[in-house]
C-alpha cells in the first residue's frame, strides 16, 4: 500500500465517524477565507468572463481560491474527455464547495482538495432546445496540491496557481497519484462526514484496508480506479442534485436478489444540507437532493467486455450468436428485475407522442450541430411519426419502466470462469439530464442500444460480407425473447428508439471522435431508407 495518509485512523469496521474540517498548514490561509472572513466553509466565488470567452479575476477574499485556478482550469478543463461543453468557450466559473481532504505536509507529502464548481458557457443546440439558458454544468474536480511534481505524474499537470492560498504549488489530476486515490478508499471504508461530503458504506460490507489502486485509463465520460482487483470506484465529473441512477438502479437490482449486477458497496454524495439542517453548498437550495459524487462496487477480476470479446471474434472469423443469445437473456432479467423493483408506467397516447417529440427536437438539435445529418432529416422524422401515431391505433398497452439508459457491449462483462454476463455502468447517457434519465422508459431503448453496438462492433472489426452484425442482433432478440418478450414485435417502437439512438451517436462521434463520424452515419442512412420505404 502507499504511504498512509497523515490524518489516517482506524476504525472498528462499520463504526461511524463525523470529520471535521481540517485547515491549510500555515503558512497558507485557509482556502475558504480570507483575512477577516467567515472561517471554514464552502464559500461561492463566481468569476465572470469577458465577451471574448477568457474568464478573468474578481476582487475579494472569498474568491482567492477560485481566482488562482481559473487560468489554470479554463486550459485544462475543456481538454478532458469528461467535459462536456467542448466547442464552446468557458466565460465563468462558480465554486460550489472546496474541501480539503488532505492537508499538504510542506516539504513533504502532497495534498488533496476536492471542489464543486459550475464551468458557465453559452448554450448548445440541446440547451436552446430544451431552456435557451447558457449551461452551467457542474464538476467535480479533485486537486493533488505539491511542492514538485515527480516525473511519472507529469501527465497528471494542471498547473502552479499564482496567488491565493495555493501560491506557487503545483497542482494535478489526484486520481493519476496512488498516495491520494488510496486516501478515498479510506474514506469510503469509514463512513462519516468531510464539510459537504457524506461517505456511507453498506452496513453488511467490510472493505479490506490496503488495496492498491491503479487508475483505468480506458475512455469514459467519467474517471474510474481499481483498488486490489477487489473494487472498482467509479467518480461522477458531472453532477448534479438527485441520485445518480448508476447507484439508484445496482442498490434496487440487489433487494430482488438479481445477480447480474455488481451490488454497490459504498458511495459518497455532497449534501446540501448540513448536520443542523443548515446550507452547506452555497449556490443549491437546501432543499434539494444531494448530489452523488462516487460508487464503489466489486471490481470483476477476469471478465472481458462484450466490446473486446465481439472484436476479438471478428478478428479470428468467428460469429457471435451464442454470446449475443446469453446477453440478449441477461439484459430481460434485468429489465425484469427493475420492473419488480421500482415503479413502472402506461405508455398511452400522450406518452407516445411526448416521446416521439422529444425524438424529433433531439434531431433537430444534432442536425442543426452535424452538417451531415441534414439530408436525412425529413426520413427519420416518419420513424418518429410513426411512433406518436401508435397511440391512435388500438391495441394493448405499452409499459415504460427503469432500464439500463446507454446499454451496449462495453456495457456488458462476461466472466471467464464461467461465461456469465453480467451489466454495469447505469448511469444512463451522461449528455442527458439527470430527471430524464431516472424517467421510466421503454425497454426497447436498451435492445436499440445492443443493436446499434453490434453494428459499431461489425465496423470497426471489418466483419465480411455474411452478415455477423444481423446473426448477432437476431441472437440477441431470441435470447430476449426466450426470457421476456420479444422486441422485433413492437418494430415501430424498435425503429424509433434504434433511429434515436443512432442521431445521439452522430452528435457525439462529432464532438469527441470525429474519426468514428461514418459508423453512425451509415446507419443513419439505412435507417432514413426504411423510413422512406415505410
Amino acid at each position: 500500500m502507499p504511504d498512509a495518509a497523515p490524518s489516517h485512523r482506524e476504525l472498528p469496521h462499520g463504526g461511524q465517524l463525523t470529520f471535521a474540517p481540517v485547515p491549510l498548514p500555515d503558512p497558507l490561509p485557509d482556502p475558504l477565507s480570507g483575512p477577516g472572513g467567515p472561517g471554514p466553509g464552502p464559500v461561492p466565488a463566481v468569476v465572470p468572463g469577458r465577451s471574448a470567452g477568457v474568464p478573468t479575476a474578481p476582487a475579494g477574499p472569498h474568491a482567492a481560491l477560485l481566482a488562482s485556478l481559473v487560468p489554470l482550469l479554463t486550459a485544462w478543463l475543456p481538454r478532458q474527455r469528461w467535459f462536456a461543453g467542448k466547442g464552446r468557450p468557458v466565460t465563468g466559473f462558480t465554486l460550489v464547495a472546496a474541501t480539503e481532504l488532505l492537508p499538504r505536509t510542506p516539504g513533504g507529502g502532497p495534498g488533496l482538495v476536492h471542489l464543486l464548481l459550475h464551468a458557465h458557457q453559452p448554450p448548445s443546440a440541446e440547451d436552446r432546445a430544451r431552456t435557451g439558458a447558457p449551461a452551467e454544468d457542474c464538476y467535480q474536480l479533485l486537486l493533488g496540491v505539491t511542492d514538485v511534481l515527480p516525473p511519472h505524474l507529469a501527465p497528471a499537470l494542471i498547473g502552479r496557481p499564482s496567488g491565493g492560498p495555493l501560491d506557487g504549488l503545483t497542482t494535478y489530476e489526484a486520481l493519476a497519484d496512488p498516495r491520494l486515490a488510496a486516501l478515498l478508499l479510506e474514506r469510503l471504508r469509514v463512513p462519516g462526514r468531510l464539510g459537504p461530503l457524506r461517505f456511507t458504506r453498506e452496513p453488511d460490507v467490510t472493505v479490506p484496508a490496503g488495496l492498491a489502486p491503479r487508475l483505468l485509463g480506458a475512455e469514459q465520460s467519467n474517471s474510474s480506479a481499481v483498488y486490489g482487483e477487489t473494487y472498482i470506484l467509479k467518480l461522477f465529473r458531472r453532477v448534479g442534485p438527485g441520485v445518480n441512477p448508476d447507484l439508484e438502479l445496482p442498490r434496487a437490482l440487489a433487494r430482488t436478489g438479481c445477480a447480474r449486477v455488481p451490488a454497490p458497496a459504498a458511495w459518497f454524495e455532497a449534501d446540501p444540507r448540513g448536520p443542523g439542517g443548515q446550507p452547506a453548498l452555497p449556490g443549491l437550495p437546501p432543499a434539494a437532493e444531494p448530489l452523488t459524487l462516487g460508487v464503489l462496487q466489486p471490481f470483476l477480476a477476469g471478465s472481458a467486455d462484450g466490446w473486446r470479446l465481439a472484436l476479438d471474434a471478428l478478428a479470428a472469423g468467428d460469429d457471435f450468436t451464442a454470446d449475443a443469445h446469453a446477453l440478449g437473456r441477461a439484459t430481460a432479467e434485468v429489465h425484469l428485475a427493475l420492473a419488480e423493483a421500482l415503479p413502472t408506467a402506461t405508455l398511452g397516447r400522450p406518452q407516445l407522442e411526448h416521446l416521439a417529440a422529444g425524438m424529433a427536437q433531439r434531431l433537430e438539435a444534432a442536425a442543426d450541430a452535424v452538417p451531415a445529418l441534414r439530408p436525412y432529416r425529413a426520413a427519420l422524422r416518419r420513424s418518429y411519426d410513426a411512433l406518436a401515431a401508435l397511440g391512435r391505433r388500438p391495441g394493448p398497452d405499452r409499459r415504460a419502466q427503469r432500464i439500463h439508459g446507454d446499454l451496449h457491449l462495453g456495457q456488458a462483462l462476461r466472466t471467464a470462469a464461467d461465461g456469465r454476463w453480467s451489466l454495469i455502468d447505469f448511469e444512463g447517457e451522461p449528455a442527458r439530464p439527470l430527471a430524464e434519465r431516472r424517467r421510466p422508459q421503454p425497454v426497447a431503448r436498451d435492445v436499440a442500444g445492443m443493436l446499434r453496438s453490434f453494428d459499431y462492433a461489425a465496423a470497426v472489426g471489418r466483419a465480411p460480407a455474411g452478415g455477423w452484425a444481423e446473426k448477432a442482433r437476431a441472437a440477441f432478440c431470441d435470447g430476449y425473447a426466450a426470457v421476456h418478450h420479444d422486441p422485433r414485435r413492437d418494430p415501430l417502437l424498435l425503429a424509433a428508439h434504434e433511429t434515436d439512438k443512432a442521431v445521439y451517436e452522430v452528435l457525439y462521434e462529432a464532438r469527441h471522435r470525429p474519426d468514428w463520424l461514418p459508423v453512425p452515419m451509415a446507419a443513419i442512412h439505412r435507417l432514413a431508407a426504411e423510413a422512406a420505404r415505410d
